[in-house]
């Protein structure tokens, strides 16, 4: 097993407009896929990685209070968290250092009312 997550959804009520804010935090395009009813905007997924979907349809509610999914930052997370205000979100917590070399972390609120974590090690 090389990960313990393996595939994650972020849920979503206005595909669009998620659409819009992870391209504009993530700096990246995301894919529109529709699967039997439900809309999937893939975050990217290769044989090496964890991969993930903003999921849109039936059953899929927002939330600021379960589960936390941490996205890649990249080199500084500061990069991507600068984009959350303007693209809709809101930051939770700003950059912080999480002390003995693990880096940092972030938590913002996306436009859906998702909690989502970003972290990097510089």
């Amino acid at each position: 097993m090389a990960h313990v997550l393996d595939w994650f959804e972020l849920p979503v009520t206005d595909f669009a407009r998620a659409k819009a804010f992870y391209e504009a935090v993530l700096g990246r395009s995301v894919t529109r896929m529709d699967m039997g009813g439900i809309t999937l905007g893939m975050l990217g997924s290769d044989a090496d990685s964890v991969g993930g979907a903003l999921v849109c349809g039936e059953g899929n509610v927002p939330s600021s209070t379960g589960s936390l999914v941490y996205l890649n930052g990249g080199e500084d997370l500061a990069i991507m968290l600068a984009r959350v205000e303007a693209a809709g979100g809101r930051i939770l917590v700003p950059k912080t250092d999480i002390g003995q070399g693990f880096g940092f972390f972030a938590h913002f609120l996306d436009c859906e009312g998702n909690k989502v974590g970003l972290h990097s090690m510089g």
